[in-house]
C-alpha cells in the first residue's frame, strides 16, 4: 500500500553551493510548504496559486527568516512523484539547508527515504519499472553513451518491446486456456502455427535483449580493455599514455607488473575500462605466474583486446605472440595489435606487420607509446570498435543485471514453448510455459512484483530522488 504520508528531502549534491532544491512530495506538501514561505506581501498562499509556477518570498520559522527562496509548485496528477510536489530553491548553506528540512519536519513532513520520490513515481503509474531504474542509471551515467543508454529506456524504450510482446502472449495464453474448458470437444481456438510464428518472433526479440548486455554493461560500467603482451613491449608506458598519468611503474626490468592494474578513462564520450596486465612469459617465478593467469582471465572479459608488440623484436617473434593470442579471441571480442616503439624498431619488422593479414575483428596501429606518436590513431581505433554513435535513440540495449537475468528465465521459457508446439503437447502444459514467461516479462515492468525487490532496487538510489 502507498505511504501517504508528505515526504521530504533535499535534492541537489550533498555540500555547500550557489543553490540547493529541497523537495517536498504528498497530499500534504502544499499546505506544510505554506506553514513556512512568506511571499513579499504576506498574503499570497501556495495554495491558491496555479500549478507550474514560481514564487519568490522568505522561509521563516517562528516568525525568524531563514532564507531567501524560491518556491516551484506542480499539482497532481501532473508531477514527477503524480502528487502535489514543491520544491523549494535556496542558498547552498549547509545550515540553511538542514534547518529548512528540521522546519519542514516540525511542521508534518517526514525525511524521504532513499530512492523514495521515484519509488511513488512507480506506484503512482507515472513510469513503470525498467524507468524508474533508468532514472538512477542518469544520474549514475558518466559518459555520453550511458547517457545515451539510460535516457532512452526512461523514455520507455525498453518497456515498449517488452509491453508489445506481453500483449500479444497474452492473447494466444487466453485462447489457450479456453481451449481448456472445452476439453472433452476437442477443438482448438489457437491457431498453433500463428502461435508458433510469434513464439519464434519473441524467441529471437528475447535472444537479440539478453545479448545485447554485455555490450549494454560493458557501456554503463566503462568498455573494458585488456593491454596484453610480453614483457618489457610498453604495456605500462601505454597505459600512462592513455590516462595521462603515471598509474603503472614503467622499468626495463622484466615481469614489473605481476597484478592487474585498472582504472577508467573517458575518451570522446565513451568510459574505456583499462587493465594493464602481467606480460607473458615463462617464467617460475610463482606471483609472477599468478599475474600471468589473470591476464588470460582478463584477456577472456575484455571487448577489446590491445596487443601490445615490440617493433625491436625479430618479425618471427612478433608473429608467434600474435598468432597465440589470435587463439584466444573469441566472437565479439576485437582484436587492435599495437605495434609499439616504431622511433627505434627494426624497418623490416615494421614493414612486415604493415604487410600483416588481419582477421576478422582486426585492427593495427603503428605508434610510440614513450613519445604518444600515433595516439589519436589508437584512440580512433577504439572508439569506432565499440562504435557507440551508431547507437540511434530507439536502439534498445540492455544494461541492467537484473533485467539480464530476467530476460534469461524468460527466454528458457518461451523455448519450451516453442519445443512443446513441436511435439505437440497438451494445452495446459503449453499454457503453463507462456504464463511463465509472461510472469518474467512482468517483473521488468513491475507488472508483477514485490516489496522485497522494490526494497532492493530503490535502496541504491540516492536520498532526494
Amino acid at each position: 500500500m502507498l505511504d501517504q504520508s508528505t515526504i521530504c528531502a533535499i535534492s541537489t549534491s550533498p555540500g555547500t553551493g550557489a543553490i540547493a532544491v529541497i523537495r517536498l512530495s504528498g497530499s500534504e506538501a502544499i499546505s506544510i510548504a505554506d506553514k513556512i514561505f512568506r511571499s513579499p506581501n504576506k498574503k499570497k498562499k501556495l495554495a491558491e496559486q496555479p500549478a507550474n509556477t514560481l514564487h519568490f518570498g522568505q522561509i521563516i520559522n517562528n516568525g525568524e527568516v531563514i532564507d531567501e527562496a524560491v518556491a516551484a509548485l506542480f499539482r497532481r496528477p501532473h508531477s514527477f512523484t503524480g502528487e502535489d510536489i514543491v520544491e523549494i530553491s535556496c542558498h547552498g548553506s549547509l545550515f540553511i539547508q538542514q534547518k529548512i528540512l528540521e522546519v519542514l519536519v516540525e511542521n508534518g513532513a517526514r525525511l524521504a527515504r532513499a530512492g523514495e520520490f521515484t519509488q511513488r513515481a512507480f506506484l503512482n503509474g507515472k513510469m513503470d519499472l525498467s524507468q524508474a531504474e533508468a532514472v538512477a542509471d542518469v544520474i549514475a551515467s558518466s559518459s555520453a553513451a550511458a547517457h545515451k543508454l539510460a535516457l532512452n529506456q526512461m523514455r520507455g524504450g525498453f518497456s515498449k518491446e517488452i509491453n508489445e510482446l506481453r500483449d500479444q502472449l497474452l492473447h494466444f495464453t487466453a485462447m489457450v486456456e479456453l481451449e481448456l474448458d472445452f476439453a472433452e470437444e476437442d477443438v482448438e481456438f489457437a491457431n498453433r502455427s500463428e502461435l508458433r510464428k510469434l513464439a519464434v518472433k519473441v524467441e529471437e526479440l528475447l535472444r537479440k535483449l539478453k545479448n545485447s548486455f554485455q555490450l549494454g554493461n560493458a557501456i554503463k560500467n566503462g568498455i573494458p580493455v585488456a593491454i596484453v603482451g610480453e614483457t618489457n613491449v610498453g604495456k605500462s608506458t601505454l597505459l600512462n599514455a592513455l590516462l595521462n598519468e603515471d598509474k603503472a611503474i614503467v622499468s626495463d626490468i622484466h615481469g614489473t607488473t605481476r597484478d592487474v592494474i585498472e582504472d577508467v578513462v573517458n575518451i570522446h564520450g565513451t568510459a574505456f575500462r583499462f587493465f594493464d596486465t602481467a606480460g607473458l612469459r615463462e617464467t617460475v617465478d610463482h606471483i609472477e605466474s599468478l599475474g600471468i593467469e589473470r591476464t588470460y582471465h582478463k584477456l577472456s572479459e575484455a571487448t577489446i583486446v590491445l596487443l601490445v608488440v615490440d617493433t625491436l623484436n625479430p618479425y618471427p617473434v612478433v608473429k608467434e605472440r600474435i598468432d597465440k593470442i589470435r587463439k584466444r579471441i573469441t566472437t565479439g571480442q576485437h582484436l587492435i595489435i599495437v605495434a609499439n616503439k616504431i622511433d627505434t624498431g627494426k624497418p623490416e619488422t615494421i614493414q612486415q606487420l604493415d604487410n600483416l593479414e588481419l582477421q576478422e575483428n582486426e585492427k593495427r596501429v603503428f605508434l610510440s607509446a614513450k613519445e604518444k606518436r600515433n595516439f589519436e590513431s589508437l584512440v580512433d581505433l577504439m572508439t569506432h570498435a565499440v562504435n557507440t554513435d551508431a547507437l540511434g535513440q530507439e536502439d534498445v540495449i540492455v544494461s541492467n543485471a537484473r533485467h539480464y537475468e530476467i530476460l534469461k528465465n524468460a527466454h528458457e521459457a518461451i523455448e519450451r514453448v516453442l519445443n512443446g508446439l513441436d511435439t505437440g503437447i497438451t494445452g495446459d502444459f503449453l499454457s503453463q510455459d507462456i504464463r511463465e514467461c509472461l510472469h518474467y516479462l512482468g517483473e521488468i515492468t513491475g507488472e508483477i512484483t514485490t516489496h522485497e525487490v522494490l526494497g532492493h532496487i530503490f535502496k541504491n538510489f540516492c536520498i532526494g530522488k
